[in-house]
């Protein structure tokens, strides 16, 4: 692609020679001929001294420190996310039914779909245009799959599951699985059926090994533009608002909803029947145990410390309480002694 091509689909300015040939994306430690890279707005300059790429995506405040030609944008970080979208180099598969794949007679696969190697589609599955299924996926009966979606390898779809359009879910991904349904009897667990399904809405990323819920009653839903990283469980019945992102290792038991563009750092948990508003950051390894009903950013635990000063952190943890008291006890004798002196006057 040449560079002028590639700044207006950027939506930036060419600043320098426009034919540059651009084939891929660099570090800006990396970067060689042929190579475009970018200077993130909290990156300082000076690494741009060392640098050999092709071309820089760069602000105008920072054009200055670059002598080679230029992509200036307004948001570089943003510019790269696009132009890494453009000079994407992932293979795409043929259009057609692998020999290997397994294709019920009643499902409706479109003629500009790709399934894979050893896919099962069962009954009354229906397979949008130019949907791709990576090898070794199941699409369970009477699943959807909107178009321009791609599985990647070993994607389990289970019955009844639907999935929008221009969905991107990576491998291992168990969609529409039976919650965790139990109760108990006698002192013995008694599973219970889930008969809800999975609604899944448009341009939704979900990560490797993520497992998402079907709903026990009703659907689990997650809506438009919802990105998913790696390792989350997302139990049933949760509702997970527009534009949300929640990050690796993220657990959100059953019934939760949670609002649009919010975001759930590293290892967040969030108990069961909560509700989270709009807007809301929570950092890593918080625990969400009631409501959350104001926008904003909410951590919880303790930050890193050396190991004995956290030891000693913990031990007075476990003396709040009593150290509370105590000082409730001494505001008491206080509010007594003020009251005697008054009466003594």
């Amino acid at each position: 692609m040449k560079l002028g091509e590639l700044a207006e689909k950027l939506g930036g300015v060419c600043d320098g020679d426009a034919n540059l040939e651009i084939t891929t994306l660099g570090t800006l430690e990396d970067a060689g001929a042929g190579d475009v890279t970018f200077l993130a707005a909290s990156t300082s300059s000076e690494q741009l001294a060392g640098c050999a790429a092709s071309a820089v995506i760069l602000r105008e405040e920072d054009r200055d420190a670059w002598q080679g030609a230029a992509v200036v944008c307004e948001n570089p970080h943003l510019g790269y996310a696009r132009a890494a979208r453009l000079l994407d180099n992932t293979p795409v598969p043929e259009t057609g039914i692998h020999p290997s794949a397994v294709v019920a007679d009643s499902a409706t696969v479109s003629p500009t779909a790709s399934i894979g190697a050893n896919c099962v589609i069962e009954d009354d599955a229906v397979i949008g245009d130019s949907v791709i299924i990576g090898p070794g996926s199941v699409i369970s009966e009477r699943s959807e799959l909107g178009a321009q979606t791609r599985l990647f390898a070993n994607v389990t779809v289970m019955r009844g599951v639907i999935i929008g359009e221009r969905c991107f879910i990576k491998s291992g991904a168990v969609l529409g699985s039976d919650g965790f349904g139990n109760t108990q009897e006698e002192g013995h667990w008694v599973r219970i059926p889930q008969h809800g399904g999975l609604r899944i809405g448009n341009n939704v990323q979900i990560g490797a090994v993520t497992t998402i819920d079907r709903g026990a009653i009703g659907d689990t839903v997650i809506a438009d533009g919802v990105v998913i990283d790696n390792l989350v469980q997302i139990g049933h019945n949760c509702q997970i608002g527009e534009d949300t992102a929640i990050v690796s290792c993220v657990g959100i038991a059953g019934s939760v909803v949670v609002g649009k563009r919010c975001i759930l750092a590293g290892a967040v948990g969030v108990a069961d029947h909560v509700n989270i508003c709009d807007d809301v950051h929570l950092t890593g390894m918080a625990m969400v145990t009631g409501s959350i009903n104001e926008p904003g950013m909410y951590s919880s635990g303790t930050g890193l410390l050396p190991a004995t000063e956290w030891r000693k952190a913990a031990v007075r943890f476990r003396q709040l309480d009593d150290l509370a008291k105590r000082v409730k006890a001494l505001e008491r004798a206080q509010v007594d002694n003020s009251s005697h002196q008054s009466e003594d006057l």
